[in-house]
């Protein structure tokens, strides 16, 4: 969704990104984008009737609800990477939990920058209320915050590979936490083997003209 109005903070969060979008490749200073959705555990009531050619597999409409779990994707577009994790909630300790994962996977980084929307559970303070204060501070500094503007979540690009995720993993009945996350493991590295990139486009400029009825107006 995109603001119907003029919005100085959104044109500001969203240039932000696309600037860092720009940056080129580099080690030291990796761009990950950080997302999350909500799946839901679902168990068949009746067998399915397997596929043959020229008919599909049927399912029936029925099925039985087995609680939700939650899949944090953290991507790094230009290095073709990602990584994923299953989690049965969504708190801030499971986020905080996420970081110190991604922390892990980028020894060799300064400082990561992280792309992510601006959810009331990612913030330092989360990090405070999961580990003693000086491991908190000390996975804080690993990372460099950038928040997409409210409404602006297709500008983050963990919401381009959670999509994948589903269209290619998810997109049928899956009904133990377990389950999903042998699943999602598989998917993860089968596409990081595959090295797929993410090319993103929009910039800036394109912005400024096909959006520009975002921007506010001023006085020259």
């Amino acid at each position: 969704m995109i603001p119907p109005e003029q919005s100085g903070e959104f044109v500001a969060h969203m240039e932000q990104v696309l600037d860092i979008y720009k940056r080129p490749y580099d080690c030291r200073y990796p761009v990950v984008c950080m997302d999350e959705s909500p799946r839901q555990l679902i168990n068949e009531t009746r067998t399915l009737l397997p596929g043959r050619p020229g008919r599909p597999a049927r399912y029936d409409y029925e099925y039985e609800r087995c609680g939700v779990c939650n899949i944090f994707m953290a991507v790094e577009p230009l290095n073709g990477t990602r990584l994923v994790s299953v989690t049965e909630k969504k708190t801030k300790r499971d986020w905080a939990f996420f970081l110190f994962e991604i922390a892990t996977a980028y020894p060799e980084a300064e400082r990561i920058v992280l792309v992510m929307d601006n959810l009331n559970t990612h913030t330092p303070g989360a990090l405070y209320e999961t580990f003693d204060p000086s491991a908190a501070r000390a996975l804080w500094s690993r990372f460099e915050f950038v928040y997409t503007p409210k409404h602006g979540s297709w500008l983050n690009m963990a919401e381009i590979e959670l999509n994948v995720l589903i269209r290619q993993c998810l997109r049928r009945r899956i009904n133990t936490i377990d389950c999903m996350r042998s699943e999602v493991e598989a998917w993860e590295g089968n596409r990081n083997n595959m090295n797929a990139k993410i090319n993103w486009q929009f910039s800036t400029e394109d912005a400024r003209i096909k959006l520009r009825r975002l921007y506010p107006t001023y006085d020259a």
